[in-house]
C-alpha cells in the first residue's frame, strides 16, 4: 500500500476519477444546467418562448454566452441569443410629440408607465395585478390632486409626456402598448416617456434646492420627478427631449432655478442631465437614504435665466 502511495509509475484511479470529474465540472454544459437553469422568472413580454429564454439573465453574460454557442447547448436556440442582443427599437422622431398633458386618459398612460418602470417586482399572478391597479389608481389620483391645485406647498404642477401613434412599428413592445395606450381625436397613441415638474417649496423627502436665495422666494424654483422612458425605446433621446420640454415650461411658468433628484450610481441619469445643463448642488447623507431605504442621491441644479422665453 506505501509502495503504490508514493509511487509515480501510473495515476492511481482515484486520481484518474477526480482529474475526470473536474473537466466535467469545469465544462460549457455544467455551466449551463448549474447556473442558468434553476427556475428562472418568466417575462412574459418576451417575443420568445420561455423555453428558449429560460437562460436569459445568464445568457447575457459575455463571460457565458460564447462558450455556450461554441458548445452547442441542446434546448437553447439562436432565437434566444438574439433576443439578449436585441437592439431598441428605432423611433420614429417624425410622429414624435412631446408636450404637456391634455385629458385624463393621457394621464393614466403616464402613469402606467412609471408604475411600469419604477415596480417591475408585479408578474401576471392575480394577487399581483390587484397590487398593480391599487397602485396605479393611487398614483393617478395623487398626480391629479398636484396638477389641480389641490396639494399643500405645490404651486403648479404639469405631466409633460412624448408619445407614439400605436402603429406596427411598437409591434414588439406589446406590454407598453398594452398598458401606456390612450386615445386623442380618434388616434391611439402610447406614452413612451413622462416626467412631472413641480413649482413648490420642496419635494417630500427630498433635498432641498437653495436657488433662488431671496427671502421668501422659495417658490420661484421648480423640480423635476417621475423621470421615466420606456424601455424598449431608451437611447433614442426621449429623456432629453422631455428634459428639455420641462424647461421650456418652466421659464414660461418664470422659474430660472430647476432641480432634479438623481441616485449617485445612475450613470445614465447622470450622463442626461450633464447633458441638459444640469451641476452638482448637494447630496444626501449616507445615513439619510439608509433610513429611507433607497440609494443616495444628488441633487442637481439648472440655470434657465439664460433659456429664451417662448410664449
Amino acid at each position: 500500500m506505501m509502495a503504490l502511495l508514493s509511487s509515480s509509475a501510473a495515476t492511481p484511479p482515484i486520481r484518474r476519477h477526480f482529474d475526470r470529474r473536474r473537466r466535467l465540472l469545469s465544462s460549457p454544459i455544467h455551466l449551463f444546467r448549474r447556473l442558468i437553469l434553476p427556475y428562472p422568472k418568466p417575462n412574459p413580454t418576451c417575443s420568445a418562448s420561455w423555453r428558449e429564454l429560460g437562460s436569459l439573465p445568464f445568457l447575457c453574460a459575455p463571460q457565458i454566452r460564447p462558450s455556450l454557442e461554441v458548445a452547442g447547448v441542446a434546448g437553447v436556440s439562436p432565437a434566444a441569443f438574439r433576443f439578449c442582443q436585441q437592439e431598441p427599437l428605432a423611433l420614429d422622431a417624425a410622429s414624435l410629440a412631446v408636450k404637456e398633458c391634455e385629458s385624463d386618459d393621457e394621464l393614466l398612460a403616464a402613469v402606467r408607465l412609471r408604475v411600469r418602470t419604477f415596480y417591475d417586482e408585479f408578474d401576471q399572478s392575480s394577487g399581483d395585478q390587484d397590487q398593480r391597479r391599487h397602485l396605479e389608481e393611487r398614483e393617478f389620483e395623487a398626480l391629479k390632486d398636484r396638477i389641480d391645485g389641490k396639494r399643500i406647498g405645490f404651486k403648479r404642477v404639469s405631466c409633460i409626456n412624448a408619445t407614439l401613434p400605436l402603429s406596427p412599428l411598437l409591434g414588439h413592445a406589446n406590454g407598453l402598448c398594452s398598458a401606456c395606450t390612450f386615445s386623442q381625436n380618434g388616434e391611439d397613441r402610447v406614452v413612451v416617456a413622462t416626467l412631472d415638474i413641480n413649482q413648490c417649496l420642496k419635494l417630500a423627502d427630498e433635498l432641498t434646492g437653495k436657488r433662488p436665495e431671496e427671502l421668501g422666494a422659495g417658490l420661484m424654483r421648480a423640480y423635476l420627478s417621475n423621470v421615466c422612458v420606456a424601455k424598449e425605446l431608451q437611447r433614442n433621446g426621449l429623456g432629453f427631449a422631455i428634459v428639455s420640454k420641462s424647461k421650456a415650461v418652466a421659464r414660461r411658468w418664470g422659474i430660472n432655478d430647476l432641480y432634479v433628484h438623481v441616485a449617485v450610481d445612475n450613470e445614465a441619469a447622470l450622463k442626461l442631465y450633464g447633458k441638459s445643463g444640469f451641476v452638482y448642488e448637494n447630496e444626501e447623507p449616507a445615513w439619510q437614504a439608509r433610513f429611507l431605504g433607497r440609494p443616495r442621491r444628488f441633487l442637481l441644479w439648472a440655470d434657465l435665466s439664460q433659456i429664451e422665453l417662448v410664449v
